[in-house]
């Protein structure tokens, strides 16, 4: 439908498209992307089903961007009658909601199916739930499209068998059932490994490797345990050989032994171990029974037992460097043999086992294969079960990403939170539904022009979470770090909440007119309280310059003369009075000249001057605020101009207020009665002095004049 016609709503300030039927969704493809709220959005820390959001995401890095949306309708499309079901909400399906179109037969054969499994198969509709809960049928199921067979799947027994030896050795991948199973590349690799294993082991019993007999592989193990401290000591041998004066050196010097001398010792000391194997002398042979190095002296005498008896005879109790080289040649073929084993993984079989699967392995791994293909013929069957829970899931969240990217009307939806609400901060006489997960404060936030709060959220069990709350009615004066507050997520439970962080900007309108006041209150403040700490440290100076005269006294010479008035000073007051009295006086002869009604206004002139900039700057920041800035700083593209203007702001953000038909007594027995008895006695003297004005004025200048 290239001639579709656009229904837009104007809502926060700007247009946005309305998705309300299922030619809006088919033809998505063709709305200008400028017209769409988001461009892309990230697929964790929305109140959207992750698993769902990850279906979306089909490139897998972590953004839903528009071509994925498009790409999910049209592919949702061919399995429905009518599209709009995904803007349904539901997480139920009808089973005449599935289109007769090949696919959608498919789908709403294999949800028959999937009900007929869990007990239910005159059921009409199927849930998400239901879909989701495939177990039953995919264990029902010996073949289930996956590639994947289990021990379970083969009806022979001898197979079953051979299986499990597979999964045994080379290990095993789920299979949709939940059991471990075997894909055709693990087939391969075990039969592969068994052959290999086979072929290496024939050439095992040759008299080339067993040059030793049976005891070969005793020797060979005998001579590798002690090889690099045999070796070591004859090394040692020839070199003092070489040279005597190196024979106090290669057998330890003593202060090698003196500092063992001071600890507790056992024969299995390293300190011990890498001490000679025997005690070195030029051309002397290594001893095997007698005079070993204690660490050492087990491990000889299995070498003499299992190597150097089956090789010399059991006389030989020493041996030379000569009879060791011999040695190590008779043992060499049998460990070259050993390190180049193949087939390791299936030696965790019998022997007898081994070889009979080798015997059979063509014909059974033909029978493995051939139920991989059977279990593969049934993927498309199984992939539309599949689909269905992924349909399941569209027709739930689609809607509220569709309305929360396309377009924001959650979000400006009295019933309704968007998707990126993280819940509801309570804090200060006020809720604020306006507040986002985050993963601390960012600099393009603060762009937002709202008043934001950063918060850190804890729950008993050591949960932690970090929160921006957006403060839009109300006033920031009793808003600051370290403040503590309760949350409320989405689901309900609750978090402590403290501040860690503001981000000042005007809230609204009225905390900008009483903002001049209150910093005028508190300039006063500030300097009463500096006049009173300068007042109280003069009065301490004089106590202690009294005290001081007072100890002193006698020690006076002369009684100070008295501080003659400076004239100077006397003609400054005269002036200053004068200066008051004149711009009285001004202020009198101006007022004079007004009209009653012009009196009226004057007080009101007096606020607006006093208030008006503050307003003015207040509604300018206040017209700019916007939610753009906040979601780009948690990895959004916003495509609008998402405003948050003052009617909203009070949507998002409550005050407290009584409920309706509350009763409130108003007598507090704890009020400052003092204090309100100076307030009336303020006002009331203020309104007098205005009404003396007002009959002066009256009287001294008519009205018709």
């Amino acid at each position: 439908m290239p001639n579709h016609v656009w229904n837009f709503f104007r809502i926060g300030g700007f247009d946005q498209v309305a998705l309300t039927s299922a030619a809006d969704l088919e033809n998505l493809h063709t709305l200008d992307p400028k017209l769409w709220c988001a461009l892309s959005c990230p697929v964790k820390g929305l109140e959207i089903d992750e698993k769902t959001l990850a279906l979306i995401d089909t490139d897998g890095d972590g953004r839903i961007r528009v071509p994925e949306l498009l790409a999910a309708i049209a592919w949702a499309k061919p399995y429905f009658k009518d599209l709009a079901v995904l803007l349904s909400g539901q997480d139920s399906l009808g089973l005449n909601d599935f289109a007769t179109t090949p696919k959608g037969q498919s789908a709403a054969a294999s949800a028959r199916r999937i009900l007929t499994s869990l007990g239910k198969p005159t059921a009409i509709a199927i849930s998400l739930a239901e879909a989701a809960d495939t177990a039953k049928l995919y264990a029902s199921a010996h073949l289930n499209g996956d590639g994947i067979i289990t021990a379970s799947t083969a009806a022979d027994p001898a197979l079953s068998a051979v299986l499990n030896d597979i999964l045994e050795t080379t290990g095993g991948i789920p299979d949709r059932s939940g059991l471990a199973g075997v894909d055709l590349p693990r087939i391969d690799a075990f039969f592969a490994d068994l052959s290999a294993h086979v072929e290496w082991a024939n050439h095992a019993d040759s008299p080339a490797i067993l040059t030793l007999g049976e005891a070969t592989p005793r020797a060979a193990a005998a001579v590798a345990t002690v090889r690099a401290k045999v070796d070591d000591y004859f090394a040692r041998a020839r070199l003092a050989a070489f040279d005597h004066r190196a024979l106090a050196a290669v057998n330890g010097s003593e202060g090698d032994y003196l500092s063992l001398a001071g600890r507790d010792l056992t024969t299995a000391a390293s300190e011990v171990a890498h001490l000679p194997l025997a005690r070195i002398a030029a051309g002397q042979p290594l001893p095997l029974l007698e005079g070993v190095n204690p660490a050492w002296a087990s491990a000889v005498a299995i070498l003499h037992r299992d190597a150097v008896t089956p090789a010399f005879g059991p006389a030989f109790t020493s041996l030379t460097e000569t009879q060791w080289t011999v040695l190590k040649t008779k043992v060499e073929a049998y460990a070259t043999h050993v390190a180049t084993k193949t087939g390791a993984a299936v030696e965790k079989l019998s022997p007898g086992r081994i070889q009979d699967l080798a015997t059979k392995a063509p014909a059974i791994r033909a029978a493995l294969a051939d139920l991989i293909t059977q279990d593969a013929a049934l993927a498309p069957e199984f992939e539309a079960i599949a689909s269905v829970e992924k349909l399941l899931r569209y027709t739930r969240d689609f809607r509220s990403l569709l309305h929360n990217y396309v377009n924001f009307f959650d979000f400006y939806s009295p019933d309704r939170l968007a998707v990126f609400q993280a819940g509801t901060l309570y804090l200060d006489n006020r809720s604020t539904e306006f507040c986002l997960e985050v993963a601390g404060p960012a600099p393009l936030a603060a762009m937002s022009k709202a008043y934001i709060a950063y918060c850190d959220l804890k729950r008993p069990g050591g949960a932690t979470r970090k929160i921006a709350a957006c403060f839009t009615q109300g006033d920031g004066d009793y808003l600051f770090v370290g403040r503590n507050g309760l949350f409320y997520d989405r689901q309900g439970r609750d978090w402590d909440a403290t501040v860690t962080a503001i981000v000042d900007n005007p809230i609204s309108v009225r905390e900008a007119f009483f903002a001049p006041y209150k910093k005028f209150v508190r300039m006063v403040e500030e300097q009463v309280a500096k006049r009173a700490a300068a007042a109280d440290t003069d009065a301490t100076n004089k106590l202690a310059a009294a005290a001081d005269q007072t100890a002193n006294a006698d020690k006076a010479v002369k009684q100070a003369e008295p501080k003659k008035i400076d004239i100077g000073t006397v003609a400054a007051m005269g002036v200053a009075v004068g200066a008051i009295g004149g711009a009285l006086g001004a202020i009198a002869t101006g007022l004079a000249k007004l009209t009653i009604f012009q009196l009226t206004l004057v007080p009101l002139g007096l606020m607006l001057v006093i208030s008006g900039p503050s307003m003015l700057i207040a509604w300018l920041k206040l017209r700019q605020r916007t939610l753009a800035p906040l979601l780009e700083a948690n990895g959004w593209a916003v495509n609008g101009r998402v405003g948050i203007n003052i009617p909203f702001g009070t949507k998002l953000t409550e005050r407290a207020v009584l409920p309706p038909g509350s009763k409130l007594d108003l007598n507090d027995p704890y009020r400052d009665r003092t204090s309100a008895r100076r307030a009336r006695i303020v006002l009331f003297g203020t309104l007098a002095i205005l009404l003396i004005v007002a009959a002066w004025l009256a009287k001294v200048w008519p009205f018709s004049s």
